[in-house]
């Protein structure tokens, strides 16, 4: 008798753990980027660092091109334009169009590494593929500058541009 009370009780046990579980929380769980980019929208930078790095070394564009703002910015971080760089490169090489405008910005205006107008144009001319009208008007302005065979040298650059999958990344081991 006093077992078939004890399997009674954890029958019944069971079938409220069972429902308990299944029931909604009222709040659905949040993605870390999720999380990361409301921190960093907040202003909570020193949190939004935290929660970026491992997404942006995990290939994820959106936190990549966080931490390039904030490195750009010296939002939580020390302003470390060579560092903003390598973080919009990423996001650029993702097929982030904002990281291909604003990587073609310092090309251009040569923050973080030399000028380089074959790259500015580069990018600008991606960006602007990609939609972004500011990538058109600043890649015709830079046309200005070049010789005809640096404007070849730039098509031919954009041209055979090629955004980084997945599949590559996980290749090249995060170097595309």
């Amino acid at each position: 008798m006093i077992a078939i009370k004890n399997i009674r009780c954890a029958l019944l046990m069971m079938v409220l753990a069972a429902v308990t579980v299944s029931l909604p929380t009222g709040a659905q769980q949040r993605s870390p980027l999720e999380d990361a980019d409301a921190a960093y929208s907040r202003g909570d930078f020193a949190n939004a660092q935290k929660l970026l790095r491992p997404l942006g070394d995990q290939g994820v564009a959106l936190a990549q091109y966080r931490l390039a703002e904030m490195y750009l910015k010296g939002e939580g971080v020390p302003q470390d334009f060579a560092e903003a760089v390598k973080w919009y490169r990423l996001a650029a090489n993702r097929g982030d169009v904002s990281a291909q405008y604003k990587l073609a910005t310092m090309y251009a205006n040569g923050e973080g590494m030399p000028q380089d107008n074959i790259l500015a144009h580069m990018w600008f001319n991606l960006s602007a593929a990609h939609g972004r009208q500011a990538g058109a008007t600043n890649r015709d302005a830079i046309e200005r500058l070049m010789s005809g065979g640096e404007i070849a040298e730039a098509q031919k650059l954009a041209a055979e541009w090629k955004p980084c999958t997945k599949w590559l990344w996980i290749f090249s081991r995060g170097n595309c």
